[in-house]
């Protein structure tokens, strides 16, 4: 009998530490989760009362030439932004890894733009980025310039004329995946953290066996890293999904909605038109994508993904 009352005070006293959270988890995470996708199923401005018009939100969307616009702009930014990223840091987490003099110096480089906050980082960017005085067309106006009188003497009539970047439609896009790019410092330090995990026996065996760099780094370096990749694939399409700041800061989504990303969309139509139950819908299907190409990326890991040691 005593065991059982103390066995209950332990349990309130346990329930008392832990109400804080539980309060703040129902309050600030369980309730707008549900609350969203009420007022996703209704007209909402956030002043007025809820007006419930079911499914109508939905299918708005699905007739929305902005919103197909704003989710095309997405795709296009994730289908570049995970492969040139996630190859430029497996690149130089191979490279730090070779022992280089200097090695805590190069980490603390490659990994400050991702402690960078992103305001400043996007301001930053839209300086090396302007068309007329920006560092990068700088760099790129010498090269250029020669390569234009070179095909001039040719007799050639064709001109490869400086990038607009954020001013250019073609190019807006890319300039926010090559700023992107710049910032996965922290990535970078993961696959380094994952190299320095295989085991140099196995290098040194398939060197004995006649094993060059480029094989050694196919059949041992990606297979060892391979669960590193995965997970590195499924945090970058959950933050591919929802780039925000970048256009927000940068672009506003132009020039001619280039850079009208899904999260800018629903910002808008959230804060600035303040149709938050268009915007919620748009949330919940944001949701449901993400979890369909996350799922996706776990139903082929079988295939790709080596985890040491699962065979014995």
């Amino acid at each position: 009998m005593r065991k059982s009352v103390n066995q209950r005070r332990a349990l309130w006293k346990g329930l008392a530490f832990v109400s804080p959270w539980l309060l703040g988890f129902l309050l600030f995470t369980a309730y707008p989760i549900v609350a969203s996708f009420y007022y996703s199923l209704c007209y909402y401005d956030g002043i007025s009362r809820p007006h419930w018009i079911g499914l109508e939100n939905y299918e708005r969307l699905l007739q929305d030439p902005l919103f197909w616009k704003s989710l095309g702009n997405t795709l296009y930014f994730v289908a570049l932004w995970i492969p040139l990223g996630l190859g430029f840091c497996l690149l130089a987490a191979v490279l730090l890894n070779q022992g280089v003099r200097g090695q805590s110096v190069f980490r603390a480089l490659f990994y400050i733009p991702s402690i960078t906050p992103l305001v400043a980082a996007s301001v930053l960017w839209m300086w090396l980025l302007h068309p007329t005085y920006g560092l990068v067309n700088d760099l790129l106006r010498g090269p250029l310039d020669a390569l234009n009188a070179w095909a001039a003497s040719l007799g050639l009539s064709w001109r490869v004329g400086l990038p607009g970047w954020l001013s250019d439609p073609q190019w807006a896009k890319p300039a926010l995946v090559l700023m992107s790019v710049w910032g996965m410092g922290n990535t970078i330090l993961i696959f380094l953290a994952g190299l320095q995990e295989v085991p140099r026996s196995l290098y040194e065996s398939a060197a004995i066996d006649g094993a060059g760099p480029l094989a050694r780094f196919r059949y041992i370096t990606l297979p060892m890293l391979s669960p590193v990749i995965f997970f590195n694939v499924v945090i970058g399409l959950i933050a591919g999904f929802q780039v925000f700041t970048q256009a927000y800061v940068m672009t506003r989504g132009g020039p001619s909605d280039a850079t009208l990303f899904y999260a800018y969309y629903l910002f808008n139509n959230a804060f600035i038109f303040f149709n938050m139950g268009y915007a919620s819908a748009m949330a919940w299907l944001l949701f449901v994508l993400v979890v369909a190409c996350t799922w996706l990326v776990f139903k082929t890991s079988a295939r790709w993904v080596y985890y040491a040691g699962e065979g014995t």
